[in-house]
């Protein structure tokens, strides 16, 4: 049975090397393109995204690619949209996200195969099972901390979007500019203010563009905050006084939520008080007596 389960999986990972073997080679044009751009990047300093590989991305995902398009011409939007929200938004982003449910799972099969002598079958098919989710486990983590990122970096680019406001700046023009002076300090929350930027000077509306970043972003505060943007737009008030105000209603909630945190702190000492603690006081301080007593009812009785 175990050289069955290593003999599939054998099979593929030759199936991915065929596919890694096989695949085309760019052209002399694509190459230049690519070389342009790198060229582009590297003077510049910016790398768009997360993900920062010493090796491309586009090239560990083409396998992925041409094996997902088997089965679907596109990939899953439900996908795509939970790899935007952490954060990833290329579009091999999700062939790799797919790719990886497919080589965990046999990583992790054959290393329980090779590791365990007894009891294979059950090691195999667990660790099938925990490479299968393993994937979406970190994805759903990699959303919660981006959008905690997010939250604690929002009050301090309210109050450099109020200063450029103050400054004379326009609303599109502090935007700009406040995601460049974040680029090093906040790189998720500049990321995102860009993003609105570039949608603008795509034909998106200013209203649209901030609902889709409060999306995006998926926390309260956020949505408040955009909510606030289109109300004052609306009614004509003044918008810097506003930003100055909103940013320090955050500020205060979350030194409550700071201050709610530390007050739960002695609720949540009392289990490993009463576990880990008093049972050990209990036999520092009481077992001596204990033992002079059963050590004097003993020689009581002798006698």
């Amino acid at each position: 049975m175990t050289l069955t389960i290593i003999f599939g999986l054998s099979l593929f990972i030759a199936f991915i090397l065929c596919f890694l073997l096989l695949m085309g080679r760019s052209s002399a044009q694509g190459a230049l393109l690519e070389q342009v751009v790198r060229d582009a990047r590297r003077g510049t300093g910016a790398v768009s995204g997360p993900w920062r590989p010493s090796m491309s991305a586009d090239l560990v995902a083409k396998p992925f690619t041409a094996l997902r398009r088997f089965f679907a011409t596109e990939p899953d939007p439900e996908i795509v949209r939970r790899l935007m929200l952490a954060g990833y938004r290329k579009p091999y982003h999700a062939d790799i996200f797919l790719g990886m449910r497919l080589a965990v799972p046999a990583v992790l099969g054959l290393s329980a195969a090779v590791v365990f002598s007894s009891n294979t079958v059950v090691f195999f098919l667990m660790a099938l099972v925990v490479g299968f989710f393993a994937p979406d486990f970190w994805l759903s983590y990699a959303i919660n901390r981006r959008r905690e990122r997010l939250r604690l970096s929002l009050p301090d680019a309210l109050d450099l979007l109020s200063i450029c406001l103050e400054a004379g700046l326009g609303m599109d023009q502090a935007v700009v500019r406040v995601g460049q002076e974040l680029e090093v300090s906040h790189p998720e929350l500049s990321e995102e203010l860009l993003l609105i930027n570039f949608e603008q000077r795509a034909g998106v509306q200013r209203n649209a563009a901030w609902q889709s970043f409060a999306v995006r972003a998926g926390f309260e505060s956020a949505r408040s905050f955009v909510a606030m943007l289109i109300q004052t737009d609306r009614f004509g008030t003044p918008i810097a006084k506003s930003l100055s105000a909103f940013s320090d209603a955050l500020r205060t909630q979350r030194r409550q939520q700071a201050e709610e945190k530390a007050a739960k702190t002695t609720i949540k000492l009392v289990p490993p008080l009463v576990f880990c603690i008093f049972p050990a006081m209990g036999v520092v301080v009481i077992g001596p007596a204990l033992v002079a007593i059963s050590y004097f009812f003993a020689h009581f009785l002798h006698s």
